[in-house]
């Protein structure tokens, strides 16, 4: 199905309202971009700016057939309300068919997070003999010692350094900027990194040198290492040592939160340095905790 050149035209619009005026991350931009094109298609030769509420209710109807997850559905939803959003604030509607829409309730699941002594055994099983394995090292020991985002990491670029104070600044949600910290040993894993291994990862190719908007982190071809890459190495150390649980980087980010919280951290300090716009983002670790806290008492109380 083509879309008609007005309704291409309102698409393209909105992707640059939400990037530019919005701030959303690319990965959210996609995420509506791609839920909007589909209700396009979907409202065929109906110009979007003629659909009433009834209309995009019968949508959500339509959508149930797909057996979506209560998360994508309420996503879905949140792009069509901010959708006619946007084109009520251009005039091109008078009122917001969408405005009304509810929103299923989202499952509250708990972040799956590791302990300390699994993720020493993911880093200790890294080999570090080569070039690329110090540097996945080097990636790990960061991932756990700051929590940022792997997408963050896969970001840095070497003006965001500033090891002399154990600071990194990033870029997380919305080109957010924060400043993150992180501990002596992860700092001596990545100068080594810098210093020793990263000029051997591609030192088949000529590349310029390095300047303050190089990548940290290279590919054996010299370019930015991409967050799949990241997710491989771990894949393949939990493989290796048969560790029975799915992880993530994001577990990196989970585990980095919690264990701070239990250890007695501020909630609100905690919330700046993982980058948390609201305080109810960064709660929700207070209650992986206190299940952990059960979990001990259950099993080492005698009378529990």
């Amino acid at each position: 199905m083509v879309l008609n050149i007005e309704s291409k035209q309102d698409l393209e619009d909105f992707k640059s309202y939400i990037l530019v005026e919005k701030n959303f991350s690319k990965h959210t931009a996609k995420a509506y971009y791609s839920d909007i094109l589909s209700y396009l298609i979907w409202l065929d030769n109906e110009r979007c700016e003629d659909v009433n509420f009834p209309k995009v209710r019968e949508y959500l109807h339509f959508m149930q057939k797909f057996n979506y997850k209560k998360t994508t559905i309420a996503r879905k939803i949140a792009s069509i309300r901010t959708f006619y959003k946007y084109l009520h604030r251009e005039k091109k509607i008078d009122a917001n068919p969408a405005q009304n829409l509810i929103s299923p309730k989202r499952p509250k699941s708990l972040p799956k997070f590791l302990t300390t002594e699994e993720i020493e055994q993911i880093l200790s099983n890294i080999n570090i003999d080569t070039p690329a394995g110090y540097r996945n090292r080097a990636i790990l020991e960061l991932l756990w010692a700051s929590g940022m985002r792997v997408s963050e990491l896969s970001g840095l670029n070497f003006e965001n350094l500033n090891l002399e104070h154990n600071e990194i600044t990033v870029f997380g949600k919305g080109s957010k900027e924060r400043i993150i910290l992180i501990t002596d040993r992860a700092k001596n894993y990545l100068q080594g990194y810098i210093d020793y291994a990263r000029p051997l990862i591609a030192q088949e190719y000529n590349h310029d040198p390095i300047t303050d908007s190089s990548p940290v982190f290279i590919n054996k071809t010299g370019y930015r290492l991409q967050t799949r890459m990241i997710r491989n190495v771990i894949n393949d150390i939990v493989e290796k040592i048969e560790l029975p649980k799915k992880v993530t980087p994001h577990m990196f980010r989970h585990s980095f939160a919690t264990h701070l919280i239990e250890n007695g951290a501020d909630l609100r300090v905690v919330q700046e340095l993982l980058g948390h716009a609201s305080i109810s983002n960064t709660q929700i670790y207070t209650h992986i905790s206190m299940q952990h806290m059960k979990e001990v008492y259950n099993e080492t109380h005698p009378r529990a």
